[in-house]
Protein backbone atom coordinates (compact mmCIF):
# COMPACT_ATOMS: atom_id res chain seq x y z
CA UNK A 1 0.00 0.00 0.00
CA UNK A 2 3.07 2.10 0.76
CA UNK A 3 4.38 1.59 -2.30
CA UNK A 4 0.66 2.92 -4.16
CA UNK A 5 -0.42 6.13 -2.11
CA UNK A 6 1.96 8.98 -2.13
CA UNK A 7 4.05 9.35 1.25
CA UNK A 8 3.98 12.61 3.45
CA UNK A 9 7.08 14.13 1.76
CA UNK A 10 6.09 13.71 -2.12
CA UNK A 11 3.01 15.17 -1.25
CA UNK A 12 4.79 17.72 0.42
CA UNK A 13 6.22 19.07 -1.84
CA UNK A 14 4.34 20.53 -4.36
CA UNK A 15 2.85 22.34 -1.72
CA UNK A 16 5.83 23.54 -0.68
CA UNK A 17 6.72 24.54 -4.33
CA UNK A 18 3.82 26.50 -4.90
CA UNK A 19 3.92 28.37 -1.15
CA UNK A 20 7.37 29.33 -2.17
CA UNK A 21 6.48 30.44 -5.94
CA UNK A 22 3.58 32.86 -4.08
CA UNK A 23 6.42 34.15 -1.58
CA UNK A 24 8.29 35.21 -4.28
CA UNK A 25 5.99 36.78 -6.24
CA UNK A 26 4.51 38.88 -3.16
CA UNK A 27 8.21 39.84 -2.07
CA UNK A 28 8.73 40.84 -5.63
CA UNK A 29 5.39 42.47 -5.68
CA UNK A 30 6.27 44.84 -2.38
CA UNK A 31 9.72 45.79 -3.92
CA UNK A 32 7.98 46.98 -7.45
CA UNK A 33 5.29 48.84 -5.28
CA UNK A 34 8.24 50.78 -3.00
CA UNK A 35 10.88 51.39 -5.61
CA UNK A 36 8.88 53.32 -7.80
CA UNK A 37 9.51 56.37 -6.40
CA UNK A 38 12.17 59.80 -7.72
CA UNK A 39 15.53 58.20 -6.22
CA UNK A 40 14.81 54.77 -8.11
CA UNK A 41 14.82 57.00 -11.36
CA UNK A 42 17.91 59.05 -10.35
CA UNK A 43 19.69 55.65 -9.64
CA UNK A 44 19.07 54.11 -13.11
CA UNK A 45 20.85 57.26 -14.37
CA UNK A 46 23.71 57.14 -12.46
CA UNK A 47 26.25 55.28 -14.90
CA UNK A 48 25.60 57.43 -18.22
CA UNK A 49 28.97 58.97 -17.76
CA UNK A 50 30.11 55.78 -18.83
CA UNK A 51 27.72 54.49 -21.42
CA UNK A 52 26.62 57.33 -23.42
CA UNK A 53 30.22 58.91 -24.61
CA UNK A 54 31.19 55.38 -25.73
CA UNK A 55 28.19 54.63 -27.47
CA UNK A 56 28.14 57.80 -29.29
CA UNK A 57 31.76 57.55 -30.19
CA UNK A 58 31.35 53.88 -31.68
CA UNK A 59 27.95 55.05 -33.30
CA UNK A 60 28.91 57.84 -35.02
CA UNK A 61 31.94 55.81 -36.69
CA UNK A 62 29.81 53.26 -37.76
CA UNK A 63 31.64 50.51 -35.82
CA UNK A 64 28.25 49.44 -33.61
CA UNK A 65 24.32 50.34 -34.03
CA UNK A 66 22.88 52.70 -32.27
CA UNK A 67 19.07 51.42 -32.57
CA UNK A 68 20.38 47.68 -31.26
CA UNK A 69 22.62 49.08 -28.37
CA UNK A 70 19.63 50.78 -27.11
CA UNK A 71 17.33 48.11 -27.89
CA UNK A 72 19.41 45.33 -26.70
CA UNK A 73 21.14 47.25 -23.95
CA UNK A 74 16.97 47.98 -22.38
CA UNK A 75 16.40 44.25 -23.00
CA UNK A 76 19.62 43.40 -20.71
CA UNK A 77 18.44 45.83 -17.97
CA UNK A 78 15.46 44.34 -17.68
CA UNK A 79 16.20 40.43 -17.70
CA UNK A 80 18.81 41.29 -15.34
CA UNK A 81 16.99 43.15 -12.92
CA UNK A 82 14.43 40.55 -12.56
CA UNK A 83 17.35 37.21 -12.11
CA UNK A 84 19.45 39.50 -9.67
CA UNK A 85 17.01 41.33 -7.96
CA UNK A 86 19.24 44.36 -7.52
CA UNK A 87 20.49 47.67 -9.98
CA UNK A 88 23.00 45.38 -11.77
CA UNK A 89 24.79 47.68 -14.33
CA UNK A 90 24.97 46.73 -17.91
CA UNK A 91 27.67 48.88 -19.62
CA UNK A 92 30.23 48.75 -22.59
CA UNK A 93 33.62 46.51 -22.94
CA UNK A 94 35.62 49.97 -22.86
CA UNK A 95 38.71 47.80 -23.42
CA UNK A 96 37.24 46.81 -26.83
CA UNK A 97 35.85 50.21 -27.20
CA UNK A 98 39.25 52.30 -26.85
CA UNK A 99 40.89 49.61 -29.03
CA UNK A 100 38.19 49.62 -32.14
CA UNK A 101 38.24 53.64 -32.17
CA UNK A 102 41.72 53.51 -31.98
CA UNK A 103 42.16 50.69 -34.46
CA UNK A 104 38.84 51.99 -36.98
CA UNK A 105 37.80 48.27 -36.47
CA UNK A 106 34.94 47.48 -38.47
CA UNK A 107 31.38 46.51 -37.32
CA UNK A 108 32.01 42.71 -37.51
CA UNK A 109 35.35 42.69 -36.21
CA UNK A 110 34.08 45.06 -33.02
CA UNK A 111 30.55 42.38 -32.77
CA UNK A 112 33.39 39.69 -32.49
CA UNK A 113 35.48 40.99 -30.09
CA UNK A 114 32.78 41.01 -27.93
CA UNK A 115 31.48 37.73 -28.92
CA UNK A 116 35.00 36.11 -28.30
CA UNK A 117 35.02 37.45 -24.36
CA UNK A 118 31.56 36.36 -23.72
CA UNK A 119 32.37 33.19 -24.67
CA UNK A 120 35.60 32.57 -22.73
CA UNK A 121 33.71 34.15 -19.72
CA UNK A 122 30.52 32.40 -19.84
CA UNK A 123 32.89 29.06 -20.46
CA UNK A 124 34.57 30.16 -16.97
CA UNK A 125 30.75 30.11 -15.08
CA UNK A 126 29.15 27.47 -16.66
CA UNK A 127 32.57 25.15 -15.71
CA UNK A 128 32.25 27.25 -12.11
CA UNK A 129 36.32 28.23 -12.73
CA UNK A 130 35.46 31.52 -12.10
CA UNK A 131 34.36 30.63 -8.85
CA UNK A 132 37.67 28.98 -8.43
CA UNK A 133 39.83 31.99 -9.31
CA UNK A 134 37.23 33.93 -7.28
CA UNK A 135 38.20 31.72 -4.07
CA UNK A 136 41.54 31.94 -4.28
CA UNK A 137 42.00 35.55 -5.26
CA UNK A 138 42.76 37.67 -1.84
CA UNK A 139 40.00 40.55 -0.88
CA UNK A 140 42.84 42.69 -0.54
CA UNK A 141 43.76 41.93 -4.27
CA UNK A 142 39.98 42.52 -5.29
CA UNK A 143 40.05 45.89 -3.36
CA UNK A 144 42.86 47.14 -5.13
CA UNK A 145 41.18 46.35 -8.59
CA UNK A 146 37.88 48.44 -7.23
CA UNK A 147 40.66 51.27 -5.82
CA UNK A 148 42.27 50.78 -9.23
CA UNK A 149 39.51 51.30 -11.19
CA UNK A 150 38.00 54.39 -9.65
CA UNK A 151 41.02 56.22 -10.28
CA UNK A 152 40.67 55.37 -13.83
CA UNK A 153 37.51 56.46 -13.54
CA UNK A 154 38.66 59.67 -12.06
CA UNK A 155 40.97 60.20 -15.18
CA UNK A 156 38.51 59.50 -17.68
CA UNK A 157 36.62 61.86 -16.00
CA UNK A 158 38.71 64.68 -16.16
CA UNK A 159 38.98 64.19 -19.97
CA UNK A 160 35.48 64.55 -20.14
CA UNK A 161 35.58 68.19 -17.59
CA UNK A 162 38.51 69.40 -20.47
CA UNK A 163 36.56 69.15 -23.50
CA UNK A 164 35.03 71.94 -22.00
CA UNK A 165 35.54 75.25 -22.48
CA UNK A 166 37.71 76.65 -19.65
CA UNK A 167 36.30 79.39 -17.50
CA UNK A 168 34.58 82.21 -18.61
CA UNK A 169 37.39 83.94 -21.33
CA UNK A 170 37.83 84.33 -25.29
CA UNK A 171 37.01 80.53 -26.05
CA UNK A 172 34.01 80.17 -23.80
CA UNK A 173 30.67 79.05 -24.83
CA UNK A 174 27.66 78.68 -22.75
CA UNK A 175 26.64 75.10 -23.31
CA UNK A 176 29.79 73.15 -21.87
CA UNK A 177 32.19 74.80 -19.43
CA UNK A 178 33.69 74.09 -16.69
CA UNK A 179 31.16 76.62 -14.85
CA UNK A 180 28.84 73.55 -15.53
CA UNK A 181 30.66 71.01 -14.20
CA UNK A 182 31.52 73.02 -10.99
CA UNK A 183 27.64 73.49 -10.73
CA UNK A 184 27.16 69.53 -11.43
CA UNK A 185 30.09 69.29 -8.56
CA UNK A 186 28.05 70.85 -6.01
CA UNK A 187 25.03 69.77 -6.47
CA UNK A 188 25.88 65.92 -6.08
CA UNK A 189 28.17 66.88 -2.91
CA UNK A 190 25.61 69.04 -1.24
CA UNK A 191 23.15 66.17 -1.61
CA UNK A 192 25.54 63.38 -1.19
CA UNK A 193 23.83 61.41 1.99
CA UNK A 194 20.31 62.12 0.20
CA UNK A 195 20.33 60.49 -2.53
CA UNK A 196 16.77 58.53 -1.75
CA UNK A 197 15.22 61.94 -1.12
CA UNK A 198 16.82 64.09 -3.89
CA UNK A 199 17.33 62.55 -6.93
CA UNK A 200 20.81 64.30 -8.10
CA UNK A 201 21.42 62.51 -11.09
CA UNK A 202 18.08 62.92 -12.72
CA UNK A 203 18.23 66.64 -12.01
CA UNK A 204 21.86 67.08 -13.28
CA UNK A 205 20.76 64.84 -16.89
CA UNK A 206 17.92 66.92 -16.78
CA UNK A 207 19.65 69.77 -16.92
CA UNK A 208 21.73 68.54 -19.84
CA UNK A 209 18.77 67.30 -22.08
CA UNK A 210 17.65 71.02 -21.74
CA UNK A 211 21.50 72.50 -22.72
CA UNK A 212 21.45 69.61 -25.82
CA UNK A 213 18.54 70.07 -27.20
CA UNK A 214 18.84 74.03 -26.89
CA UNK A 215 22.45 73.49 -28.53
CA UNK A 216 21.02 71.25 -31.26
CA UNK A 217 18.55 73.62 -32.45
CA UNK A 218 19.91 77.01 -32.16
CA UNK A 219 23.44 76.18 -33.28
CA UNK A 220 23.37 72.96 -34.86
CA UNK A 221 26.60 71.89 -36.48
CA UNK A 222 26.93 71.36 -40.61
CA UNK A 223 25.88 67.45 -40.33
CA UNK A 224 23.30 67.66 -37.63
CA UNK A 225 20.86 64.96 -37.35
CA UNK A 226 17.82 66.07 -35.67
CA UNK A 227 15.67 63.34 -33.78
CA UNK A 228 13.03 61.83 -35.49
CA UNK A 229 9.99 59.07 -34.28
CA UNK A 230 9.39 56.51 -36.56
CA UNK A 231 9.92 52.74 -35.94
CA UNK A 232 13.25 51.65 -36.16
CA UNK A 233 14.11 48.31 -36.88
CA UNK A 234 17.90 46.22 -36.45
CA UNK A 235 19.02 43.96 -38.65
CA UNK A 236 21.85 40.65 -38.52
CA UNK A 237 25.15 40.87 -38.49
CA UNK A 238 27.86 38.44 -39.63
CA UNK A 239 31.18 38.71 -38.87
CA UNK A 240 33.69 37.15 -41.34
CA UNK A 241 36.36 34.51 -40.42
CA UNK A 242 38.67 37.15 -41.19
CA UNK A 243 36.89 39.68 -38.80
CA UNK A 244 36.69 37.41 -36.08
CA UNK A 245 40.10 36.39 -36.23
CA UNK A 246 41.40 40.66 -36.25
CA UNK A 247 38.44 40.79 -33.37
CA UNK A 248 40.18 38.66 -30.96
CA UNK A 249 43.35 38.89 -31.46
CA UNK A 250 43.48 42.90 -31.58
CA UNK A 251 40.68 43.48 -28.75
CA UNK A 252 39.34 40.07 -26.83
CA UNK A 253 42.29 39.48 -25.27
CA UNK A 254 42.69 42.67 -23.76
CA UNK A 255 39.54 42.97 -22.58
CA UNK A 256 38.73 39.15 -20.89
CA UNK A 257 41.44 40.26 -18.05
CA UNK A 258 39.34 43.12 -17.35
CA UNK A 259 35.53 41.55 -17.40
CA UNK A 260 36.17 38.40 -15.69
CA UNK A 261 37.77 40.52 -13.01
CA UNK A 262 36.39 43.81 -12.71
CA UNK A 263 32.89 43.02 -14.37
CA UNK A 264 32.52 39.66 -12.57
CA UNK A 265 34.60 39.32 -9.08
CA UNK A 266 34.71 42.88 -8.21
CA UNK A 267 31.27 42.79 -8.98
CA UNK A 268 30.02 40.07 -7.08
CA UNK A 269 32.09 41.47 -3.90
CA UNK A 270 30.54 45.14 -4.26
CA UNK A 271 27.35 43.06 -4.41
CA UNK A 272 27.68 41.20 -1.15
CA UNK A 273 28.83 44.48 0.19
CA UNK A 274 25.90 46.43 -0.73
CA UNK A 275 23.29 43.92 -0.91
CA UNK A 276 24.28 41.21 1.60
CA UNK A 277 20.59 39.69 2.12
CA UNK A 278 20.71 39.14 -1.76
CA UNK A 279 24.87 38.23 -3.43
CA UNK A 280 24.66 37.74 -6.92
CA UNK A 281 27.06 34.48 -7.54
CA UNK A 282 30.20 34.88 -9.77
CA UNK A 283 29.14 31.93 -12.13
CA UNK A 284 25.68 33.34 -12.46
CA UNK A 285 27.41 36.95 -13.73
CA UNK A 286 29.23 35.51 -15.93
CA UNK A 287 26.95 33.49 -17.66
CA UNK A 288 25.12 36.76 -17.51
CA UNK A 289 27.34 38.49 -19.68
CA UNK A 290 28.25 36.00 -22.06
CA UNK A 291 24.78 35.22 -23.25
CA UNK A 292 23.65 39.31 -23.88
CA UNK A 293 26.38 39.17 -26.36
CA UNK A 294 26.67 35.75 -27.97
CA UNK A 295 22.80 37.54 -29.12
CA UNK A 296 23.23 41.08 -29.30
CA UNK A 297 26.48 41.48 -30.73
CA UNK A 298 24.87 39.49 -33.68
CA UNK A 299 22.35 42.72 -34.22
CA UNK A 300 25.04 45.21 -34.18
CA UNK A 301 24.66 46.39 -30.53
CA UNK A 302 27.78 47.32 -28.29
CA UNK A 303 29.35 44.73 -26.71
CA UNK A 304 27.75 44.95 -23.07
CA UNK A 305 29.26 43.64 -19.79
CA UNK A 306 28.16 44.15 -16.02
CA UNK A 307 30.78 46.53 -13.91
CA UNK A 308 31.39 47.38 -10.36
CA UNK A 309 31.62 50.44 -10.83
CA UNK A 310 28.20 51.46 -12.68
CA UNK A 311 27.04 49.45 -9.34
CA UNK A 312 28.48 52.01 -7.05
CA UNK A 313 27.74 54.47 -9.65
CA UNK A 314 24.17 53.93 -9.41
CA UNK A 315 23.60 52.94 -5.69
CA UNK A 316 25.27 56.41 -4.98
CA UNK A 317 22.50 58.39 -6.87
CA UNK A 318 19.83 56.03 -5.14
CA UNK A 319 19.08 52.86 -6.38
CA UNK A 320 18.27 50.25 -4.03
CA UNK A 321 16.16 47.91 -5.99
CA UNK A 322 15.89 46.01 -9.46
CA UNK A 323 13.14 48.78 -10.59
CA UNK A 324 14.95 51.44 -11.38
CA UNK A 325 17.38 49.37 -14.23
CA UNK A 326 14.13 47.64 -15.26
CA UNK A 327 12.49 51.14 -15.59
CA UNK A 328 15.51 52.48 -17.12
CA UNK A 329 15.83 49.47 -19.72
CA UNK A 330 11.78 50.51 -21.08
CA UNK A 331 12.97 53.50 -21.55
CA UNK A 332 16.00 52.43 -23.77
CA UNK A 333 13.95 49.82 -25.59
CA UNK A 334 11.48 52.68 -26.20
CA UNK A 335 14.02 55.80 -27.82
CA UNK A 336 15.59 52.77 -29.55
CA UNK A 337 12.59 51.64 -31.12
CA UNK A 338 10.67 54.98 -31.73
CA UNK A 339 13.67 57.40 -32.13
CA UNK A 340 17.03 54.78 -33.21
CA UNK A 341 20.10 56.24 -34.90
CA UNK A 342 18.35 59.47 -35.33
CA UNK A 343 19.19 60.33 -31.20
CA UNK A 344 22.80 60.63 -32.16
CA UNK A 345 22.55 64.30 -32.82
CA UNK A 346 21.23 64.77 -29.20
CA UNK A 347 23.82 62.62 -27.39
CA UNK A 348 26.37 64.37 -29.29
CA UNK A 349 25.32 67.91 -28.09
CA UNK A 350 25.05 66.56 -24.78
CA UNK A 351 27.75 68.76 -22.24
CA UNK A 352 30.86 66.03 -21.70
CA UNK A 353 31.67 68.84 -18.44
CA UNK A 354 27.86 67.05 -16.72
CA UNK A 355 29.09 63.76 -18.04
CA UNK A 356 32.71 63.54 -16.69
CA UNK A 357 31.13 64.69 -12.96
CA UNK A 358 28.70 61.91 -12.89
CA UNK A 359 31.58 59.48 -13.82
CA UNK A 360 33.61 61.33 -11.96
CA UNK A 361 31.15 60.26 -8.74
CA UNK A 362 30.92 56.93 -9.71
CA UNK A 363 34.11 56.14 -9.27
CA UNK A 364 34.66 58.03 -6.02
CA UNK A 365 31.91 55.54 -4.56
CA UNK A 366 33.80 52.34 -6.04
CA UNK A 367 37.00 53.66 -4.48
CA UNK A 368 35.48 54.14 -1.41
CA UNK A 369 34.90 50.73 -0.85
CA UNK A 370 38.42 50.18 -0.43
CA UNK A 371 38.27 51.13 2.73
CA UNK A 372 36.85 48.06 4.16
CA UNK A 373 40.05 46.15 3.27
CA UNK A 374 41.19 45.44 6.49
CA UNK A 375 37.18 45.02 7.95
CA UNK A 376 37.47 42.42 11.07
CA UNK A 377 41.04 41.94 10.53
CA UNK A 378 42.76 43.30 14.18
CA UNK A 379 46.70 41.49 13.38
CA UNK A 380 48.90 44.89 12.71
CA UNK A 381 50.80 43.61 10.62
CA UNK A 382 48.22 41.70 8.39
CA UNK A 383 46.51 45.19 8.47
CA UNK A 384 49.60 46.60 6.71
CA UNK A 385 50.42 43.93 4.80
CA UNK A 386 46.63 44.30 3.34
CA UNK A 387 47.29 47.82 2.57
CA UNK A 388 50.63 47.45 0.50
CA UNK A 389 48.95 44.65 -1.50
CA UNK A 390 45.59 46.81 -2.09
CA UNK A 391 47.77 49.90 -3.05
CA UNK A 392 49.88 47.43 -5.13
CA UNK A 393 47.48 45.82 -7.22
CA UNK A 394 45.55 49.73 -7.99
CA UNK A 395 49.04 51.20 -8.89
CA UNK A 396 50.00 48.67 -11.29
CA UNK A 397 46.55 48.74 -13.20
CA UNK A 398 46.67 52.31 -13.30
CA UNK A 399 50.06 52.80 -14.54
CA UNK A 400 50.11 49.90 -16.99
CA UNK A 401 45.84 50.81 -17.68
CA UNK A 402 45.49 47.15 -17.45
CA UNK A 403 43.21 44.90 -15.05
CA UNK A 404 45.57 41.57 -15.80
CA UNK A 405 48.59 43.33 -15.17
CA UNK A 406 47.22 45.05 -11.83
CA UNK A 407 45.67 41.74 -10.33
CA UNK A 408 49.32 39.99 -11.73
CA UNK A 409 50.71 42.40 -9.56
CA UNK A 410 48.88 42.31 -6.34
CA UNK A 411 49.17 38.11 -6.41
CA UNK A 412 52.49 38.29 -6.47
CA UNK A 413 52.89 41.08 -3.81
CA UNK A 414 50.15 38.88 -1.64
CA UNK A 415 52.04 35.59 -2.11
CA UNK A 416 55.26 37.29 -1.40
CA UNK A 417 54.18 38.24 1.97
CA UNK A 418 52.58 35.04 2.64
CA UNK A 419 56.14 33.14 1.92
CA UNK A 420 57.76 35.80 4.20
CA UNK A 421 55.78 35.43 6.86
CA UNK A 422 55.80 31.91 7.02
CA UNK A 423 59.18 30.84 6.40
CA UNK A 424 61.23 34.10 7.20
CA UNK A 425 59.81 34.78 10.36
CA UNK A 426 58.61 37.93 11.88
CA UNK A 427 59.27 41.51 10.04
CA UNK A 428 62.30 43.50 11.18
CA UNK A 429 62.24 46.05 13.64
CA UNK A 430 60.88 49.09 11.63
CA UNK A 431 58.71 47.99 9.72
CA UNK A 432 57.05 46.29 13.18
CA UNK A 433 57.29 49.28 15.07
CA UNK A 434 55.55 51.34 12.15
CA UNK A 435 52.82 48.72 12.58
CA UNK A 436 52.96 48.83 15.94
CA UNK A 437 52.08 52.36 16.54
CA UNK A 438 48.81 51.95 18.02
CA UNK A 439 49.47 48.48 19.58
CA UNK A 440 47.48 45.43 18.75
CA UNK A 441 43.53 46.16 20.60
CA UNK A 442 41.77 47.41 17.70
CA UNK A 443 40.78 50.94 18.20
CA UNK A 444 37.13 52.18 18.22
CA UNK A 445 37.18 53.30 14.63
CA UNK A 446 38.34 49.32 13.76
CA UNK A 447 35.25 47.97 15.51
CA UNK A 448 33.27 51.31 13.91
CA UNK A 449 34.82 50.33 10.52
CA UNK A 450 33.79 46.69 10.86
CA UNK A 451 30.00 47.14 10.39
CA UNK A 452 28.36 46.26 7.32
CA UNK A 453 28.85 48.67 4.03
CA UNK A 454 24.89 49.33 4.01
CA UNK A 455 25.05 50.60 7.88
CA UNK A 456 28.20 52.55 7.36
CA UNK A 457 26.45 54.80 4.28
CA UNK A 458 23.54 55.55 6.49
Amino acid sequence: MSQVLPTSQDSERPAGFVNTFKTDVADRMRTFKSGFRLGELSGSLGDLGTLLPIMLSLSLTGQVDLTASLIFGGLWNILTGLSFRMPMCVQPMKSIAAIALTNHMSMGSVMSAGMGVSAVVMLLGLTRTIHIVQKYTPMSVIRGIQLGTAISFGGKAADLVKQAKSFWGENWTWNNNYEWACFSLIVVFLFYYRSKRIPTAMILFSIGLIIAFIKLYTDPPVDAVYPKIGVYSVSVTVPTWEEFKHGFLSASLGQIPLTSLNSVIALAALAKDLFPERPAGTPAIAISVGMMNLVGCFFGSIPFCHGSGGLAAQYRFGARTEVSIIILGLLKIFFGVFFGSSLSGLIASYPSAILGVMLFVSGIELGAVARTVNDGVYDDKKRHANFIIMITTAAMLVGFKNDGIGFLGGLVAAVCFYLGSKYMGDMDDVTEAMTEEQGHEPSDDIRKDSRPVEQQQQ
